[in-house]
């Protein structure tokens, strides 16, 4: 009997204290992911999608990005860089921490598909 008890007490205490929660934490609202990068929103901006299906750019894009995320002196940011090949011209684009990051995913690009081959467009936005 003193079982039940101390189990409804507790089972009491525990939903007053998930009621306190909620009402102290309202529902949060849901981010809104729906809107353009500001940087993407250039109606000349290359963008992701504008990457060319064609083999020789596909494997372009493929060996600069092992390339990138093989070099774990970049920080997450760097890895995560816009890398869009069409007809063997290729475009960086995305923010990076540093200048040095952006010379070095930029070095890694060149030596690739050629230095006039490539359009470094990344930003360095620091930390």
């Amino acid at each position: 009997m003193k079982r039940i008890a101390l189990t409804l007490v507790l089972s009491s205490s525990l939903l007053s204290l998930s009621s306190l929660a909620m009402a102290q934490n309202p529902t949060p609202v849901p981010p809104d992911n729906s809107a353009v990068n500001v940087r993407d929103r250039a109606p000349e901006a290359m963008t992701a999608d504008q990457q060319s299906n064609s083999k020789n750019d596909l494997e372009l894009t493929s060996e600069i990005r092992r390339a990138v995320v093989k070099d774990d002196s970049l920080s997450m940011l760097a890895h995560n860089v816009k890398i869009i090949s069409t007809n063997g011209s290729v475009t960086l684009r995305g923010p990076v921490k540093t200048e040095a990051e952006k010379t070095a995913i930029a070095g890694k690009a060149q030596a690739i598909a050629g230095a006039d081959k490539v359009d470094n467009q990344l930003e360095v936005k620091g930390q």
